[in-house]
């Protein structure tokens, strides 16, 4: 469980600039009881342990105190301690290679012994309440790569043994009870790219030396002082650097603009005074940027408008003055700038900028010339060009009239047709285009409009003349805003000629259609069939737009929430359940993009069952296009045919999106979203998996995230028989955050049925 330390305050994260990427380790590692197989179910190579392992296996044992008795199957036999019937180890040619226990509550100390594991590889004991020195017998282990320690309660120095390790590669203590300074011999293990430290009592000076190779580099929260030295500019493979909540001060160094790689620096609240380094505009790889809570002076340099990377961006409770650059005040909001009282040039600046403009006219433009009083003949030009341009106005107003009554007047297709083409330029928009046509029983032959039911009653005519925006385009066609002649508005769905189904056919499946009814599914209102085989869907209009456009097309300013996120989650579950279990549909091309908010941003699945108005080909295609967005079943390449299973791949994709703020089009190195998230949650180092605006409240949400990642992992799965359910799917989120089901559970304006989580 994670505590609200007081020693340790994970409790103040609330604010978006104490977001510590530390924590995304912290819950992440907790996955890997749950989502990967335990080493002890590797292969047994059939080599019994070697003596000398057996016996350190047994101190280690010995000084650990196992309240919940995890380590039972550590019996006094050495003969199954590499086949796997020992939790937690993993052996090679009778050699321990890895000892795995994080999350087992394990009190007591770390054996000195531990130096006898030759062979050890990785030693991951995180999140237990292991107290005493860190062994300095781990430095004699030559192929230890994995040192994961952190959130324990282990005290003393950091042992300076441990920079004799040659292929250390990851050393995590954070949040522990370690004091001392840090060792300079850590700068020997030439391998190291992950060192944290953070939430610790480490005291004096920045180490003079340290490892070339670091990417990841966190001391914040202990007592480092003095200055940082010149040797950090070595340090130019960095990807993070957090040094927040120490004593360090002097100057910022001006060495950064030689990290091509750097994303995230931190040196909030610490003593760094003189100006912010103009080379820091260098950094183009910088996300992040927080140098709050200091005492720098001077101007904010102009260079870090160019930073077109920044998302996070903290300057406040400084000494700085002057205008904030245009660029970062356009963009951050009055809490990146609050604290600096000479500050101007941002949204609620206590001082006004000065005038940019000389503070005294030159002689040859002296200001009687330039505010000259109007004369007569100017006020009479003036007067007749206003009048000229309200005769203009009157006679495009009376024209409109003249050309709206007249084509009201007409029957047919080319009165419909001159209607919509007369509304559309009357208001300077493009109307829908389709051929316009009569409703059935309205008089001459033309044009087909079939109403389901809904609030909005309106003609062809009011349709068709309605002004429309197109909002999107996909397989099946281009969708289109269109505002009423009564200002309401309505989606309309303009279906691509030559892939629908025959017109029979087609209305068959469609007034089907038109009768599902769920408060997370998109109601079909309306449809209509012109004369030359136009198609028109109408449903309603949803006014946030899609999943994909609010989660990924946002400013840096506009957060969402895990409970919003998870009723989204619950609403898109509860809806394709219902498809499933209720209608026999498969939706066979969901996505982010196709699922829509409402003004309460609860989630509405759109597109379903539209396959059932397409040819064979067209739905292939449509197959085709969700596999290049990344949300299509690996076996659907093979298949061509959806199912429930390919379904809950698709939402389980969509999860991971709510999860990590990722889009699946996007490019990570080489995979995609699913499987760069699982390959992160195997190394157990990761902080890259949830969106950092959830972290700022991970001491609360932490399990939820967790269990809903655990569920989303599920849900993709390669093997189509290991994924669930949906019904599973919506029992498992109710549960997980049952707090957020408001009003009936699934419920719908038609009394729809859904699954509860006592079945």
């Amino acid at each position: 469980m994670i505590t609200n330390s007081t020693k340790y305050p994970f409790q103040n994260l609330d604010k978006k600039w104490r977001i510590q990427l530390h924590l995304a380790s912290i819950f992440l590692l907790h996955l890997l009881i749950c989502v990967i197989k335990p080493v002890s179910t590797q292969d047994w190579d059939g080599i019994v342990v070697t003596q000398a392992d057996f016996q350190a296996l047994q101190a280690f044992k010995a000084e650990l105190i196992d309240t919940k008795g995890l380590l039972k199957s550590w019996n006094d036999t050495g003969y199954g301690a590499c086949s796997g019937g020992w939790v937690g180890i993993k052996c090679a040619q009778g050699q321990v290679i890895v000892i795995q226990l994080p999350w087992k509550s394990l009190g007591g100390k770390l054996t000195d012994k531990i130096g006898q594991l030759q062979a050890l590889r990785k030693l991951s004991l995180h999140d237990n309440l292991i107290t005493g020195p860190i062994p300095k017998t781990l430095g004699i282990l030559p192929n230890l790569r994995g040192l994961q320690l952190f959130n324990n309660r282990f005290s003393g120095s950091i042992p300076s043994t441990l920079g004799l390790c040659p292929l250390l590669q990851t050393l995590d203590i954070g949040n522990n009870l370690l004091t001392g300074s840090i060792p300079d011999t850590l700068a020997n293990a030439t391998k190291l790219f992950r060192l944290n430290v953070s939430f610790n009592s480490l005291s004096g000076s920045f180490p003079v030396r340290i490892s070339r190779s670091l990417i990841f580099l966190d001391f914040s929260h202990n007592f480092i002082n003095g200055s940082l030295p010149g040797s950090i500019s070595n340090l130019s493979s960095l990807v993070l650097l957090n040094l927040e909540g120490n004593n360090l001060g002097s100057q910022v160094p001006d060495v950064f603009d030689g990290f091509r790689n750097l994303s995230y620096l931190n040196l909030k609240r610490n003593k760094f005074s003189g100006h912010i380094p103009v080379t820091l505009g260098n950094v183009s790889t910088l996300t992040a940027l927080d140098l709050s809570e200091n005492k720098l002076t001077g101007e904010i340099p102009d260079s870090l408008a160019g930073l077109n990377k920044l998302v996070l961006f903290n300057v406040s409770y400084n000494n700085l003055s002057g205008s904030v650059p245009v660029g970062l005040s356009e963009k951050f909001n009055s809490s990146s700038f609050v604290g600096n009282i000479q500050l101007c040039g941002y949204s609620g600046a206590a001082v006004l900028c000065p005038a940019t403009q000389p503070p005294s006219p030159p002689p040859e433009l002296p200001r009687k010339k330039r505010h000259r009083r109007l004369s007569t003949k100017d006020i009479i030009l003036i007067a007749a060009g206003a009048l000229l341009i309200l005769l203009i106005i009157l006679c495009l107003i009376l024209i409109c009239c003249l050309i709206r009554k007249r084509s009201a007047s007409r029957t047919g297709q080319t009165g419909a047709a001159a209607t919509a083409r007369a509304a559309a330029a009357a208001r300077g928009e493009k109307g829908i285009p389709v051929v316009a046509g009569e409703v059935e029983g309205g008089g001459e032959s033309g044009g087909k409009l079939v109403h389901f039911d809904g609030l909005l009653a309106f003609t062809a005519d009011d349709l068709l003349c309605a002004t429309a925006e197109i909002m999107g385009k996909s397989t099946y066609g281009t969708v289109y805003k269109a505002t009423l002649e009564d200002g309401s508005q309505v989606a309309v769905k303009r279906l691509r000629e030559k892939i629908t189904k025959g017109q029979k056919e087609f209305e068959n499946e469609v007034n089907e259609l038109g009768k599902i009814r769920h408060l997370n599914l998109l109601a079909l209102r309306a449809y209509y069939l012109g004369p030359k085989g136009e198609k028109l869907l109408v449903f309603d209009y949803m006014p946030k737009g899609s999943l994909a456009t609010f989660l990924h097309a946002r400013g840096p300013d506009t957060p969402i929430d895990w409970p919003t996120r998870m009723r989204i989650a619950q609403g898109m579950a509860r809806g394709l359940f219902y498809l499933h279990n209720n209608e026999n549909i498969i939706h066979g091309n969901l996505t982010s993009s196709n699922v829509l908010l409402d003004e309460n941003t609860n989630a509405k699945i759109a597109d379903y069952g539209l396959s059932k108005l397409m040819t064979g080909a067209a739905n292939t295609n449509v197959i085709a296009t969700a596999g290049a967005l990344g949300y299509r079943a690996p076996e659907l390449s093979k298949l061509k045919k959806s199912n429930t299973k390919t379904d809950v791949y698709s939402f389980g994709v969509i999860m991971l999106e709510l999860l990590t703020g990722k889009s699946p089009g996007e490019a990570m190195n080489g995979v995609d979203l699913p499987q760069w998230v699982a390959s992160i949650v195997k190394e157990e180092w990761t902080n890259e998996v949830f969106d950092l605006e959830l972290m700022k409240d991970a001491n609360l949400i932490g399990d939820e995230l967790l269990n809903t990642l655990k569920l989303a992992l599920h849900c993709v799965d390669p093997s189509p028989s290991a994924r669930p359910e949906v019904q599973q799917i919506v029992q498992q989120l109710e549960e997980i955050r049952s707090e957020t089901s408001a009003g009936p559970s699934g419920g719908d304006d038609d009394g729809a049925e859904v699954p509860s989580t006592s079945d």
